[in-house]
């Protein structure tokens, strides 16, 4: 691998790592599409699972304390519940289908969201097996399992320290499960390590000037970023 495309892939990653630790998530959604270009699906998923977890740590060494562990754990256990079901679904609708018609809910409800925010407030963790569990049937089938995640998290009006917490609540033991899931079909081949590797400081900084990004975002204006990430991410869908 030339060191032109080793720079790059190190410049996708820092830039993920920065757009995560300011919002709470987006890195794979920013960062997939462009690693696939460069060092292709097979490289970019492991590498991206990796990076994602690192990330997942490093914030949660800082902002544990942050983190809803009522509404994490409801998440977390319902999506784990989900992803079979994701699995199976992946063998039997249209995957092109199926992201579109995700890419349109997700872009209707952010745009729903910035045009008219009146959108109803969840008051508690009720519902959160129930976004729970979509995130496991879509992280299985297509491995997107954030945007439902990032969905029930605007509905509760969390602040932004406490959104950023807690979505890596939720990520960390997803991700992890996805990296089991690499390595049994090893997928960690000496390349990946290397690339994820020489990441690394690249990641700790991303996540350090995300971070002081987020402290400075006030309420509002965050969750205006957070509809218009959620219509970046509907579109991406469709690419």
């Amino acid at each position: 691998m030339s060191s032109v495309i080793v720079g790059a892939v190190l410049g996708v990653v820092f830039l993920s790592c920065f757009t995560r630790s300011a919002l709470g998530f987006g890195d794979a959604v920013l960062g997939m599409p462009l690693l696939v270009l460069l060092i292709g699906l097979q490289k970019a998923t492991p590498l991206m699972a990796l990076v994602g977890i690192a990330i997942a740590s490093s914030i949660l060494v800082g902002a544990w304390r942050q983190v809803d562990v009522r509404a994490a754990w409801r998440l977390i256990v319902s999506a784990l519940v989900g992803i079979p079901f994701g699995l199976i679904f992946l063998t039997r609708a249209p995957e092109a289908i199926t992201q579109r018609v995700l890419g349109v809910v997700i872009v209707g409800f952010g745009l729903y969201n910035l045009l008219a925010p009146q959108m109803p407030r969840l008051h508690s963790d009720k519902l959160a097996f129930l976004f729970g569990f979509l995130g496991g049937v879509l992280g299985g089938a297509y491995n997107t399992s954030g945007p439902t995640a990032v969905i029930y998290g605007a509905l509760r009006r969390w602040p932004p320290q406490r959104f950023r917490a807690t979505m890596q609540g939720y990520f960390l033991p997803t991700g992890a499960a996805v990296l089991i899931g690499h390595a049994a079909s090893g997928r960690w081949t000496a390349e990946v390590l290397r690339l994820f590797a020489c990441s690394l400081p690249l990641i700790l900084l991303g996540v350090y000037l995300g971070g002081r990004v987020n402290r400075r975002i006030s309420g509002g204006r965050f969750n205006h970023v957070i509809y218009a990430a959620l219509v970046l991410m509907g579109v991406l869908l469709f690419v």
